[in-house]
């Protein structure tokens, strides 16, 4: 089992400045994630150096560049990735996560718990039906990681950003062009290539005034 030494070394690449406590919140949720993958598809990735590279340093690499405030929303949130690790980064962060799977659900409430962090709220809607019961866009932020359908999905998120707020999806580079014909509302800045695996990178996008 790593240790703290170990996850920095790992995390290295991404070039993250991260506290003891925060180090230690990621490996309560990493030892969480290992132990309820055996039981539940939380992820395909087994081992947990892997584990830390391709799920934490990939999420986490967006507080390198960004310093996220006020209400994040995350979409499709699966294991946590992106949306409760970057929570565990920004400690005034209050998200949102979007998960319709009640295992996934689970798992999400058990790891906000054991990593101790709160204004963490997890929600079973998929974002169409989310977005139809929202009237006031409220979000600073909205994320997403390893989605498609970004005609329907871009649009539907947008609804829910605060004019000038932030959408940010980890991508692989070859969904790069449909993303640039999801939305004119959508000002994308320079792509963030990863340091490992740079076949994905994050794109940013600023929602324009209406």
């Amino acid at each position: 089992m790593l240790d703290e030494s170990g996850v920095r070394a790992l995390l290295k690449p991404f070039q993250l400045e991260l506290s003891s406590s925060q180090i230690g919140k990621l490996l309560a949720y990493l030892d969480l994630l290992l132990r309820w993958n055996r039981k539940i598809n939380l992820t395909s990735i087994r081992t947990d150096e892997e584990c830390v590279t391709r799920h934490f340093g990939e999420s986490l690499y967006l507080a390198r560049w960004i310093k996220l405030q006020g209400n994040l929303l995350d979409i499709g949130s699966g294991a946590g990735f992106p949306g409760l690790a970057l929570r565990i980064a920004f400690p005034d962060l209050a998200t949102t996560l979007l998960e319709p799977v009640a295992k996934k659900r689970a798992f999400l409430k058990e790891a906000a718990r054991v990593c101790g962090v709160s204004k963490v709220d997890v929600r079973p809607e998929r974002l169409e039906d989310y977005a139809c019961q929202s009237s006031v866009a409220i979000y600073d932020t909205i994320t997403a990681r390893a989605v498609g359908h970004f005609d329907s999905l871009v649009p539907q998120a947008l609804n829910l950003i605060k004019p000038e707020g932030r959408i940010c999806l980890w991508i692989g580079q070859n969904q790069g062009q449909s993303l640039l014909e999801s939305s004119a509302l959508v000002q994308w800045g320079p792509q963030i290539a990863m340091p490992i695996g740079r076949e994905r990178e994050i794109w940013v996008g600023t929602r324009k005034p209406d």
